[in-house]
């Protein structure tokens, strides 16, 4: 498993290389929920969401015959899109599995990096097709989540926002397959353990909920969420074993109350983010994220790639 060690060797060597994401306090939800709420804005992070920190680290770590034969991954856009982003840097071939039906904004951003894009029926098939890729053109499988690489580059997500807010009472971070929130979670009850992690996922893909309850990885056989940032079939093996002992709360989020969070960082606290991105903050407007009256909150906002057709039905005025 990684350490906070791992953490901060990341972050030395992700600096230059990404940006440090500012922590803005939002007036609009300290107001709303009693509580002094701050953004940590990885919407604005390059390639618009967070991912590009575990890709970036992932492919510096690379020997050089891997290297030079390219990388291959799986994504429903972000991480896909941060890996074409650290291929192009390090000048080196890449190919990105996605779903039928993926976002065609991130489809789009991801191709214009020189990625090959290759589409599967469904998120389980994507799995099974990246393998073979792996396997037949000898490219190595960059994981979206489930690797300690990506895990301790995300985490440095926390350690900007504690050397940002050190006294910071709640943490809450989005999940999709993992990496974020457990990264987040390392480092949080390393360095600051009265600091409390609440991580916030979709009812439609409630991977983390079902693998807490069950004390093992579950495989979801469908996945339906407008926030297709978090719609991983399962949550990492890596990351499951980090968070079990290390969180602290799990905000299980309807599809309404994701709109409305997305909706509320639009309108209220012009902010930009996607689905996937407004996830914490409409675990804040809910009122199930355990915060008390005064405390310092911080919520990750961890993508602003919005598919600008969809905004009316966001919006519900479609």
């Amino acid at each position: 498993m990684p350490t906070l060690d791992d953490v901060r060797r990341a972050a030395k060597s992700l600096a230059g290389s990404i940006e440090r994401t500012p922590l803005a306090r939002s007036e609009a939800l300290s107001r709303e929920i009693g509580a002094e709420v701050f953004l940590k804005l990885e919407s604005l992070q390059r390639t618009g969401s967070f991912k590009v920190r575990g890709a970036t680290y992932a492919v510096s770590r690379l020997p050089r015959e891997a290297r030079a034969r390219g990388v291959v991954t799986i994504s429903a856009g972000n991480h896909g899109r941060g890996l074409a982003h650290a291929a192009a840097a390090a000048g080196i071939p890449c190919t990105v599995v996605m779903p039928a039906g993926a976002n065609p904004v991130k489809v789009e951003a991801t191709r214009a990096l020189g990625a090959e894009i290759v589409f599967a029926a469904n998120a389980n098939e994507a799995f099974a097709l990246v393998d073979r890729i792996s396997a037949e053109r000898g490219l190595r499988f960059v994981p979206p989540f489930d690797d300690e690489d990506v895990i301790a580059a995300q985490g440095t997500v926390a350690l900007e926002v504690l050397e940002d807010l050190p006294n910071a009472d709640v943490l809450l971070a989005p999940v999709g397959g993992g990496g974020l929130v457990a990264g987040c979670a390392l480092v949080v009850k390393s360095a600051a353990p009265k600091c409390r992690v609440v991580a916030t996922e979709p009812a439609g893909a409630d991977k983390l909920r079902r693998a807490l309850e069950a004390g093992k990885v579950v495989r979801l056989e469908r996945v339906q969420t407008v926030a297709d940032g978090l719609a991983a079939p399962f949550t990492g093996e890596r990351n499951l074993r980090i968070l079990q002992g290390r969180l602290d709360g799990l905000v299980v989020l309807s599809e309404e109350e994701i709109l409305a969070g997305l909706r509320f960082l639009l309108e209220r606290c012009r902010v930009l983010a996607e689905p996937a991105g407004a996830a914490s903050a409409a675990a804040l407007l809910t009122r199930r994220a355990g915060v008390k009256p005064g405390e310092r909150v911080v919520a990750i906002v961890s993508g602003g790639n919005l598919d600008l057709a969809r905004l009316p039905e966001y919006l519900g005025k479609g």
